[in-house]
């Protein structure tokens, strides 16, 4: 019994000895680089030091200081942690093969007392900033100034700029290429850095409705990653599109575990657990197939085949602005007309519908531009999501958008646009300011208090 606990008392000792002299000499860099910054003012808070403090010529005149071996010296220390990190984990996956016990417990000792405190510590020597006595090109006044808002190393990585690495001017005609975030990501750091936390190279988790909380709350755009999206374990082939448009797509080919229902059938309107409110009764095809092509008694419904009468043939690439699972698209596409459709997953499925239905998501939020060139669409339409609730300036900013994409002649679709009586004219007026023809106007009545507006707007050629 005693033999059997030898190795394991002596495995323990040198690993923890391994640890005191890993430790020891990340104290000894770190208190050498707080040493440099103290001396050089960083810790008083000087305005003008800190603005400085990384120039060539704030170096210089730090005599008996030789900033280029330190920085060296800092790229050695790690080069040999990345190294030794690497040799660590390169073990770990040998021992997880074995079915011996005592390899099963040493592994969780490597991973617990070593591997992980070393990887942080790590992480926080990679954190100090040190200045580059090559150039003034990595100065800090021509950083990202959002560099010291973040201490999760992915961010600081994919926020800082990236010099072409051959030192010239790039295609696009610059020196470097500037990775952005919203600014509203600096008010949610904490939701930021837990979603920026992940392994290099590993599966990402399956956090994407913490995405969607940042982006609509305008962190966005959101920071890329670097980690494999997870996808359903069951995912099957998706249905052709001959019967994928009007099909409700296979249950396994989505993750619900961020949702209330576990399948389609779930989604139903008569559900009321079924976890969202917006656009009830759009999972059910049998309510979605008559939708813009049977006669309807509002005033305010507008048939497909009526509007795409206005300019024949000239209809033929547009975008969907709703809450829906891309009925619209799929009726246009009917008549070969191809339409991206925006969605966000409040709640349900809504992009993975649509795409498994054959048709194009377009992932975004009222926050922000439209990733499209001007006088580039055919077609605008709307329906479903910018209503009464909406404020004037920003659904002023959201139409000026959607007239910088329409190109001349094409057609703004303001689909049953319902709203407060008393605040009709004020949207009418946002709708009528740009000076459109007017191909189709309706007012409706929705409620006592509410009202239906659709109307079929053309853009003027504006030709200056």
């Amino acid at each position: 019994m005693g033999r059997s606990c030898l190795p394991r008392w002596r495995l323990g000792r040198l690993m923890t000895g391994l640890q005191v002299v890993l430790g020891l000499l990340v104290i000894t860099v770190s208190l050498s680089c707080l040493y440099r910054f103290h001396s050089a003012g960083y810790l008083l808070h000087n305005e003008d030091i800190c603005r400085n403090i990384y120039t060539i010529k704030q170096v210089k005149n730090n005599e008996g200081f030789d900033l280029k071996s330190l920085r060296d010296r800092v790229d050695e220390v790690l080069q040999k942690m990345d190294n030794l990190y690497d040799k660590f984990e390169k073990t770990v996956k040998e021992l997880e093969k074995s079915k011996d016990g005592s390899k099963k417990e040493m592994k969780k000792f490597l991973e617990d007392e070593v591997m992980k405190p070393f990887y942080h510590a790590h992480i926080g020597l990679r954190q100090i900033r040190l200045p580059d006595p090559e150039g003034i090109r990595n100065l800090t006044d021509k950083e990202e100034p959002l560099i010291n808002k973040f201490l999760t190393e992915e961010i600081r990585k994919y926020i800082t700029p990236k010099e072409n690495r051959v030192g010239k001017i790039n295609m696009f005609g610059t020196e470097r290429v500037y990775n952005t975030i919203g600014h509203a990501c600096v008010l949610m750091k904490m939701d930021l850095e837990k979603y920026m936390d992940y392994d290099v190279g590993a599966y990402c988790d399956d956090d994407w409705s913490l995405a969607q909380k940042l982006i609509v709350n305008g962190c966005d755009p959101l920071p890329r990653r670097r980690c494999l999206t997870r996808a359903s374990m069951t995912y099957q082939k998706p249905y052709p599109i001959n019967e994928s448009l009007w099909k409700l797509p296979d249950d396994r080919n989505v993750r619900w575990g961020n949702y209330q229902c576990r399948n389609f059938a779930c989604l139903s309107s008569k559900n009321p657990k079924r976890g969202y409110t917006q656009c009830t009764g759009c999972f059910e095809m049998e309510k979605e197939i008559g939708k813009w092509i049977t006669n309807s008694t509002v005033l305010a419904d507008f048939k497909i085949d009526d509007v795409l009468r206005v300019k024949p043939e000239e209809i033929r690439i547009g975008l969907d602005v709703g809450v829906g699972t891309g009925t619209f698209a799929a009726r246009m596409r009917e008549k070969n007309v191809t339409i991206v459709t925006t969605a966000l997953n409040l709640g349900a499925p809504f992009s993975e519908m649509i795409a498994l239905r054959g048709l194009i998501p377009l992932y975004i939020s009222l926050n922000q531009r439209l990733p499209f060139f001007d006088n580039t669409m055919d077609m605008i339409h709307t329906a479903g999501l910018m209503d009464g609730w909406i404020d004037l300036l920003l659904m002023d900013f959201m139409l000026y958008d959607w007239d910088r994409v329409l190109r001349p002649g094409g057609l703004l679709w303001i689909d049953r646009f319902f709203c407060n009586k008393k605040d009709l004219d004020d949207y009418m007026y946002m709708f009528l300011q740009f000076r459109y023809k007017k191909h189709k106007w309706a007012i409706s009545p929705k409620s006592k208090d509410e009202v239906y507006l659709s109307a079929l707007l053309e853009k003027p050629p504006r030709a200056i």
